[in-house]
């Protein structure tokens, strides 16, 4: 796995995730989701949300453009342990706020709002089709907010009213939601 841009780009980092319940986004996928985030927000002044945070990924590519305001959330121990040594590695613990919980345990006690939520769910979780509503009802988003929901073909969210863009790269849709 691979930072794709900004101070950190090119820099690779290996999980010991043989074992891991979790599902890295994919390089050519994430490549092609911050492609699209690049011409939609500044970095540098968006506070980000990443929920089933798994291996860090998405906390490293938006600290690494200039995000200063990253919050992870997962519950697998040894997932939550490679960020912290990862954050350690990278010089980014002022910049990044981790917890080990569960994300709807998370979701229902928070009470800030984020500029951008990524939400990468396992793609075996049962009620992945609820988790913009989860979101939104809670009001988490930011009036100008973005989530960004990675899930796998087989879950059709085209019908959400909420919707704005759908990318699909081979097994990985993005949703894209605005409040």
């Amino acid at each position: 796995m691979r930072i794709i841009g900004g101070e950190f780009k090119g820099r690779r980092f290996d999980p010991p995730a043989k074992n891991w319940p979790t599902r890295p986004t994919t390089d050519v996928s994430k490549e092609g989701l911050y492609n699209i985030l690049s011409n939609s927000m500044d970095f540098e002044e968006t506070s980000f949300l990443d929920l089933f945070g798994g291996t860090g990924n998405h906390c490293y590519e938006c600290i690494s453009r200039g995000c200063t305001d990253a919050t992870y959330v997962d519950k697998f121990p040894k997932a939550v342990e490679f960020v912290k040594q990862m954050a350690t590695k990278l010089k980014i613990e002022d910049y990044l706020k981790i917890y080990r919980m569960d994300v709807f345990t998370y979701i229902k006690k928070c009470e800030l709002q984020y500029d951008y939520i990524f939400a990468g769910p396992p793609y075996p979780l049962t009620n992945i089709a609820e988790i913009p509503d989860i979101v939104l009802d809670k009001g988490l988003l930011g009036t100008d907010g973005l989530l960004v929901l990675e899930h796998n073909p087989q879950v059709n969210l085209s019908h959400h009213p909420k919707l704005v863009d759908n990318r699909n790269y081979g097994q990985t849709n993005f949703s894209f939601f605005r409040p």
